[in-house]
Order: structure tokens, then sequence, then C-alpha cells
């Protein structure tokens, strides 16, 4: 008799946690996030320092990002490098991301015209339940935070 509670209560137990659990369903849930969290778009401005040995040159701009849900961003940036204006008014790039389940991600940008140069990578946090997101360049001091485009 005592087997079959313990047996009932671990049943239960796994159940309860089997419902909250995003990877087994990828769909979000009052207690995380997952790649659907980032769906549609969003309106980013960007701010930081390139940093360049010896000098760290400002840069100021504005993103539009399009997440589909499923782990793939495109993408336009209008970026001012050192008070210079882009070569290209909306450069466009695009790539991949992955969200985890706590709404911390990392995405990886392939931008054409920056040839020669390796993907940007970002790494992200997710606020107000998918409504906005902060994102820094890995290896630089720039910084991106935005709204859902509503």
């Amino acid at each position: 008799m005592l087997f079959l509670i313990a047996f009932a209560l671990t049943a239960v137990n796994a159940h309860a946690w089997d419902s909250h659990d995003n990877s087994k369903n990828g769909k979000d849930t009052d207690n995380g996030c997952s790649n659907q969290t980032l769906n549609g778009d969003y309106g980013l401005t960007i701010e930081g320092l390139l940093d360049i040995p010896g000098n760290g040159i400002p840069v100021r701009g504005v993103v539009h990002q399009h997440y589909d849900g499923n782990g793939h961003l495109t993408q336009v940036d209008h970026v001012v490098v050192g008070g210079t204006a882009p070569s290209e008014a909306w450069r466009p790039g695009s790539g991949t991301y992955d969200v985890n389940s706590d709404c911390t991600g990392k995405a990886t940008i392939n931008i054409p015209s920056s040839q020669g140069q390796p993907p940007l990578v970002l790494y992200f946090v997710i606020v107000k339940n998918g409504k906005e997101i902060r994102q820094v360049v890995d290896g630089n001091a720039i910084v991106a935070t935005g709204s859902k485009v509503e």
C-alpha cells in the first residue's frame, strides 16, 4: 500500500514538472521562454563604443529585426560609426537565434555587405513576456534595446 501511494505521488509530481517543461512542446509557459517567445518584428536602438585598440569609436544606430518563432531572423540596420553615415542606408542581414528557457539567448547574424568579417554574435535577454529585448554584441561595448512592433 505504501508503495502505491509513493508511486501515485511520483506520477503526479512527474506530470506537474512535465507540464512546465518548455523543451518538450516548444511553447511558452508562465515559467519560461522558447524560440517562439521571439515572434514578429522588433525595433531596436544601438549605442556603444567600437573597441579599437587604444581608442573607442562611438556607434549609434537603429535596427528592425524580424523573428520567425522558429530560430531564424532577418534584419535591416542603419548604423553610424564615429559620426560617419553608413555606405548603404539600410544594411540587410539574416541569421539564427536560440532562446533558453530562462529567457536568455544567443543570435548569430550574417551581414552580406560585411565581406570578410565574421558573423555578428549577440547575446540577449527577453523581458516583459517577449515585448522587449536587450542585446549586447559579443566582443564589443555595443548594446541594443528594443520593443516589439505592434
